[in-house]
């Protein structure tokens, strides 16, 4: 009866409004982008001080958490700017490789700001810091190394980058969003367009989440890749799944603008999987109850996905079942 009940419910709610989706943009999004801004000025202000992993550490995880916030949202100036702030999965290797290149060719690219915007994105953004920073092969460097002055160029090139998100968003973008259905907007034809197309953004992320930063690791049961994990070296494997999830979550209660009971619920499953994982990194998942325990969270999160899409899909008319990546 509960289930018919909420089903009632979701079928004769109004779809959400315009308003609906200036809240998600004025109290998540908007604001998201300005935190990210800011942690990576402190990025890039700190490796100026000292490149020094142990010296970097704390913004390095900082800036990563506040991009974690705004990370799956593939949409307006995100959609191609986000592979050089966060260019993974990296399956082939194309960051060690490229980073490996570059500090063996002292590539003068890293004094150029500009120049170095042209750089292989698999040597720019987070993974590579994540690898300089972590992996030895890279990461035993003292201040004078040409490894320094990389890490130094990562992080400005970050900030940059996320300066110029801040912007188009603020400034371009919004508009774009909130003024669907206007004059000469072609993007959004109606406003519920602009809405369904946040809605996208918010199932696509907890696809990704589900089989990308829970399913890589896991590969098969015959061969589990650990080292496919996100950001393992620094140990933000589980982090990043946590805060991916979450800002999914936040998103899709501002956009419905009601109460979201069975999501709730579901939340409240994936934090008491995550409290059962006991390697954050997923490095022990070839251990069989290691790997259950991942799988567990793996299906917490798909169980909000759809509540996601009962709650909050229903009343925009998109059916439970919508795959993000099959344009439906």
């Amino acid at each position: 009866m509960k289930h018919l009940f909420l089903a009632l419910c979701a079928a004769f709610a109004p779809l959400p409004s315009l308003a609906d989706t200036a809240s998600a943009l004025d109290d998540l999004i908007l604001p998201g982008f300005d935190k990210f801004e800011a942690a990576t000025a402190k990025l890039s202000a700190a490796s100026q001080e000292s490149c020094l992993p142990a010296d970097v550490d704390a913004p390095y995880h900082a800036a990563f958490d506040a991009w974690m916030q705004v990370a799956d949202l593939h949409m307006g100036p995100s959609e191609t700017r986000a592979l050089s702030i966060a260019f993974w999965p990296d399956a082939r290797g194309f960051t060690p490789k490229s980073l490996s290149a570059m500090i063996a060719d002292k590539d003068p690219v890293i004094s150029d700001p500009e120049a170095f915007m042209d750089v292989s994105i698999a040597a720019r953004g987070f993974y590579a810091l994540d690898m300089l920073l972590n992996d030895t092969r890279f990461s035993d460097y003292a201040q004078e190394d040409y490894t320094c002055g990389l890490v130094r160029a990562i992080a400005f090139d970050l900030h940059q980058q996320a300066a110029v998100l801040q912007s188009e968003w603020r400034e371009s973008f919004a508009k774009t969003l909130t003024r669907a259905g206007g004059s000469g907007n072609a993007t959004y034809l109606s406003a519920d367009e602009a809405t369904r197309a946040l809605f996208t953004q918010i199932v696509s992320g907890l696809e990704f989440t589900a089989d990308t930063r829970l399913g890589s690791p896991l590969g098969t049961f015959e061969r589990p890749r650990p080292k496919r994990a996100e950001a393992w070296r620094s140990g933000r494997s589980l982090r990043n799944s946590l805060l991916a999830v979450q800002a999914a979550y936040e998103l899709a209660q501002v956009l419905a603008n009601q109460p979201l009971p069975e999501t709730s619920l579901a939340m409240d499953k994936v934090h008491e999987a995550a409290s059962h994982i006991q390697d954050p990194s997923f490095q022990d998942i070839s251990d069989l109850q290691a790997r259950l325990r991942v799988e567990v969270l793996q299906q917490a999160v798909r169980d909000v996905k759809e509540a996601i899409e009962t709650e909050v899909g229903k009343p925009l008319g998109i059916a439970p079942g919508f795959n993000s990546q099959d344009g439906d």
